[in-house]
């Protein structure tokens, strides 16, 4: 799908470029100099700053900022109403900063409101790419709709930002790691191996071991277990393009004997497991089933077996945050039917369904550097990301994507690891075999 310019004749864009001067003006008095280029070429704002946000039309302001929401916002971006030359990181850190900083009197409110309704109103847009979801939140057939709609955008377009592993879930970084993902691009595979070797590692994997994947993606965790632990591993997804995808990759490194995959929701899974691993599937499970979620997890594994929860959450800490119903940008156009919630959530629900909790762990600068690295890639690939998968689905992502990295930057999310086991145990008693082995080394389970 592409975009198409959205167009409206104006017989005073003078008028329009006053009225935007003046908006302008109030946030610059507050210390919001944003950098703007009009539809005229007029540019407003300091010059030398990373980004410039362009008002491609005499309305676009007003599309932009009525009504003052991320919907609002996100969508004027993706259909074409305002572009963002330069970083979309830099400029939705600046939109934070302002979220967070600007005081408007009563008076410059009513200023700024008047004004941005007195800009023409924008075209009502023909087409609209949400997801037309049916059937009952968190059923199993509306889960199967939402988790489509995401993970269906295709393949090649996800290889065009993800490592090579295809890890679509926050890498683990070292020290030593660059920050700037230009100036290290194997950074980001790097951090993906290490990921996928300290699940396995706090799964405590042994050769033979059957390990479940709830969401298994493109069989990234189910491949590295079984080439570098010997385990027996299943993984189950809901996209049949991911699961068509992982067998082919799990063929590749020869272990198509060892790692079957299945489309198949968690609630229908049968049999028992060493280990169980979610990662990034919690996400998507909904409120109303939580417990159902971590009951499964229970049944799913065996007496002495471990279950690891990896899931983003928010930084609110006494609010579960549904995306449901089109309140936000990324619950329409991203997660359908998503829903985060606190850290504690989590920990306490893994212990009501009879796990014994052993260890906690907050990724959350992990995910923001990520999340750069998948920005950087995406941005890199413009040209093949349109080709493959159109305008609106290249702006889409990387809008979500940029925000995300602010998002975790600010605390407003966050990603934990919460690895619990059932029943008795022998594990070790310090937390050093938790850790990843080094790179260049071969696997061989734990030490």
């Amino acid at each position: 799908m592409n975009v198409q310019p959205l167009t409206r004749r104006s017989d005073d864009t003078a008028s329009a470029e006053g009225r935007v001067r003046r908006v302008h003006e109030i946030l610059r008095r507050h210390g919001a100099a944003i950098p703007i280029r009009l539809w005229n070429g007029v540019e407003l704002g300091p010059p030398d700053q990373p980004y410039r946000v362009v008002l491609n039309q005499p309305w676009s302001l007003r599309q932009l900022l009525v009504p003052p929401t991320d919907l609002s916002a996100g969508e004027a971006y993706v259909f074409g109403a305002v572009d963002v030359d330069g970083s979309m990181v830099e400029a939705l850190r600046s939109v934070a900063r302002l979220r967070t900083t600007i005081r408007l009197g009563w008076s410059e409110r009513v200023e700024l409101g008047t004004t941005l309704l007195s800009l023409a109103t924008p075209p009502k847009r023909r087409e609209r790419r949400g997801p037309e979801l049916s059937g009952r939140t968190h059923s199993k057939q509306r889960d199967a709709q939402a988790v489509r709609f995401h993970y269906d955008v295709g393949n090649d377009f996800y290889r065009l930002f993800l490592d090579a592993q295809l890890v679509y879930s926050c890498g683990y970084f070292s020290d030593e790691d660059p920050s700037d993902p230009a100036s290290d691009p194997q950074a980001l595979d790097r951090a993906q191996l290490r990921k996928l070797d300290m699940v396995c590692r706090k799964l405590r994997l042994r050769e033979g071991d059957r390990l479940l994947d709830i969401g298994c993606g493109w069989g990234s965790l189910v491949v590295h277990a079984a080439v570098n632990y010997g385990a027996r591993a299943v993984g189950i997804t809901l996209s049949t393009q991911q699961a068509e995808l992982a067998r082919e990759r799990a063929r590749r490194a020869g272990v198509a004997d060892r790692v079957e995959i299945r489309v198949e929701d968690y609630r229908d899974t049968s049999g028992t497991f060493d280990a169980v691993a979610s990662i990034g599937m919690f996400e998507h499970v909904g409120e109303n089933m939580f417990t159902t979620y971590f009951a499964r997890a229970y049944e799913l594994t065996a007496p002495g077996g471990r279950f690891l929860n990896h899931a983003i959450t928010t930084g609110r800490r006494d609010t579960i945050r549904a995306l449901s119903h089109g309140r936000s940008f990324v619950g329409r156009y991203v997660f359908p039917d998503g829903t985060l919630a606190p850290a504690h959530v989590a920990v306490r629900m893994m212990e009501q369904a009879g796990f014994e909790l052993l260890d906690v762990h907050q990724l959350r600068r992990h995910y923001a550097r990520t999340l750069r690295h998948w920005v950087h890639n995406l941005e890199e690939n413009v040209d093949s990301a349109r080709e493959v998968a159109g305008e609106a689905t290249y702006r889409t992502w990387r809008a979500y994507m940029s925000g995300s990295v602010v998002g975790f930057e600010d605390n407003d999310l966050g990603v934990t690891q919460v690895l619990g086991v059932k029943g008795d145990h022998d594990l070790p008693l310090g937390r050093q075999w938790m850790e990843p082995i080094s790179l260049g080394t071969s696997s061989g389970g734990p030490r």
